[in-house]
Order: C-alpha cells, then sequence, then structure tokens
C-alpha cells in the first residue's frame, strides 16, 4: 500500500489545502482525495507539481507500507 503523507508536508510548509491546490493547479476536491489516501493513481506532473510548491522530494509525500495479505 502506498500511503500519501500530503497532510504532514502542509503543516510543516504551513500552507492551507485552497492554497496548495491553487499553486499546483489541481481542484481542492483532487487534493482532498489524495490527502485522504483515496487515489488509484498520481499523474508525475503533478508530483512535481506538489514537490516544487511544497519544497520537498517525492519520499516525502509517498510511503510503502506492505499489506499484511498473505498468499
Amino acid at each position: 500500500m502506498i500511503l500519501v503523507n500530503l497532510d504532514v508536508m502542509m503543516a510543516r510548509r504551513k500552507i492551507s489545502a485552497g492554497d496548495l491546490a491553487e499553486r499546483v493547479g489541481i481542484t481542492p476536491a483532487n487534493l482532498s482525495i489524495l490527502k485522504n489516501n483515496k487515489a488509484k493513481a498520481i499523474r508525475f506532473s503533478t508530483l512535481e507539481a506538489l514537490c516544487a510548491a511544497l519544497d520537498c522530494q517525492p519520499a516525502d509525500l509517498l510511503q510503502y507500507t506492505p499489506d499484511n495479505k498473505t498468499e
């Protein structure tokens, strides 16, 4: 599972969801989907814009956590 730690970086940078959505060029609704880990995919261009707006690396926003499923 990939977790999006967008809320952590937003708090560190003291930026609101509305301001970040405007800077990145996405809707507040789509930003909310990312923040709440409901997104199934993210475009590299969106990830790049988020990193630029938050002055961070992709690894600061995305975290891999193994699923607890056994096969």
